[in-house]
């Protein structure tokens, strides 16, 4: 239940449309709804203004089904991630005005549409990057923020990078996602003045090591401000340029609520 969803609540009760029984059986699964195999936390939209994300992977079908469900019956939107083609098909099925987005392994069902406003640019080194990058993407969009991709414009050819400069300059925040060695981060991070998150993949030859040599490459790049989640971890990225996003926008409202004044 976000904010939005509690005033209408609210409103209903004080107009006389909700009697004071039917508001406290709304309230009763409030905190958490325990489903016996999982809680599902319908307090999170009020504490972190975003709701509760389903993990997919590990769970089975009936069980995704059955959270998602808890979920979409707050009037909550949902995102599913990591979640196999057996797991979207079947989501597709149950909530018919959802998308699978079969790239990021994630399902998204916007319930309540957030007002659309800050913009995540999200970049990619390679093509093999992509599924990290969709999933950073999808996130984001469900989140809120205009996305917009540049993909498959890494290091090896950087002249690539600087044809979408004005992109990166208009971005509030920027999603870079590589392998290898993971330098596509210090090079984004250097021609932009919005805060970098960088997602290092398991992409690469040899020493790589499953995306760590990326990771390393990335804690410890030498442009300033670069943020770095874990390893594949899109849905991390998203999030936090998303947060970002919005911590920005509510403190531009605020400025502009005390000039007014």
């Amino acid at each position: 239940m976000d904010v939005e969803t509690l005033r209408e609540l609210l409103n209903d009760f004080k107009a006389g449309r909700l009697t004071e029984d039917a508001v406290l059986d709304r309230l009763r699964t409030l905190p958490f709804e325990d489903l016996g195999f999982a809680k599902v936390d319908h307090h999170r939209p009020l504490r972190r203004g975003f709701p509760e994300v389903v993990y997919g992977a590990g769970k089975t079908v009936e069980q995704i089904i059955s959270i998602s469900e808890s979920i979409v019956g707050k009037k909550t939107s949902l995102l599913v991630t990591r979640c196999d083609t057996a797991a979207g098909e079947a989501l597709v099925r149950r909530f018919p005005k959802g998308t699978w987005h079969a790239d990021a392994r994630a399902f998204a069902l916007e319930v309540r549409a957030l007002p659309r406003a800050g913009y995540v640019l999200v970049i990619t080194a390679g093509t093999t990057d992509i599924p990290v990058a969709e999933e950073a993407a999808v996130t984001a969009d469900i989140l809120g923020c205009n996305v917009d991709r540049v993909y498959d414009v890494g290091v090896a050819g950087v002249h690539r990078l600087m044809a979408y400069q004005s992109m990166i300059e208009a971005a509030d925040a920027v999603i870079v996602v590589a392998g290898m060695e993971g330098a596509l981060a210090s090079v984004v991070a250097s021609v932009s003045r919005a805060p970098v998150v960088a997602v290092p993949t398991s992409v690469g030859y040899g020493a790589s090591f499953g995306g760590l040599a990326a990771l390393l490459s990335m804690m410890t790049s030498c442009a300033t401000g670069v943020t770095v989640v874990n390893i594949d971890n899109g849905f991390g990225a998203g999030c936090a340029a998303a947060i970002v996003v919005a911590k920005a926008r509510e403190l531009a409202m605020q400025i502009n609520r005390e000039r007014s004044r």
